[in-house]
């Protein structure tokens, strides 16, 4: 009974504190910048990503915030952009995913370095998938993506990885289409690597 009659005192405080809030006069300016700084968080998924990433993305989040404080910004208008385009960029050495809506204009991106991976790893199909899900909740929650058609470049290990970790994190894929250069016995290869 104790247990029931302090989680109903809690919930009652916090409609309080709410209505509270509606009430207060407070300056339109901090809570716009309050609200633009809180609305991009990494939690809002049902599976979390690992603890390391989440502390270097948070470290980086604060660093832009502080940025953020010192510029001026122009006022934003909320779009809303269901269908869009992702662009996945697998080199040898790292990975990039862009997503964009129709016109080509970027909603939000990741690559792999932004992640926190270095080296050798940033080019992994685990660093693919990790940052194709910070894209993509990014892209959910500030401009509301549904659809997108890929564009895969490159021929790294990542490729695939970023394509179905688009499909898992909620995004219907109407179409694939890889967009590698090709030569048509343009220059001459680099010599082949003696390992």
């Amino acid at each position: 009974m104790s247990e029931e009659i302090k989680k109903e005192a809690a919930i009652e405080a916090g409609v309080k504190e709410a209505e509270e809030a509606k009430k207060a006069p407070v300056a339109e300016d901090k809570v716009k910048d309050e609200k633009e700084v809180e609305a991009f968080s990494f939690d809002s998924s049902d599976e979390e990503l690992p603890e390391e990433i989440k502390q270097k993305l948070e470290k980086n989040k604060q660093a832009r915030a502080k940025k953020k404080l010192i510029k001026k910004k122009k006022k934003k208008i909320a779009k809303v952009v269901k269908i869009g385009r992702a662009y996945v960029q697998a080199t040898y050495i790292n990975t990039m995913v862009t997503l964009t809506d129709n016109n080509g204009d970027v909603i939000s991106w990741a690559s792999a370095g932004l992640a926190g991976f270095k080296g050798a790893k940033k080019a992994t199909p685990y660093a693919a998938q990790i940052i194709t899900k910070i894209a993509v909740q990014k892209a959910k929650e500030e401009y509301g993506l549904q659809e997108v058609s890929v564009f895969v470049s490159g021929v790294g290990t990542g490729r695939e990885a970023a394509i179905r970790a688009l499909n898992a994190n909620g995004l219907e894929v109407n179409a694939i289409k890889d967009t590698t250069p090709v030569p048509h016995n343009g220059c001459r290869p680099k010599k082949p690597r003696r390992v």
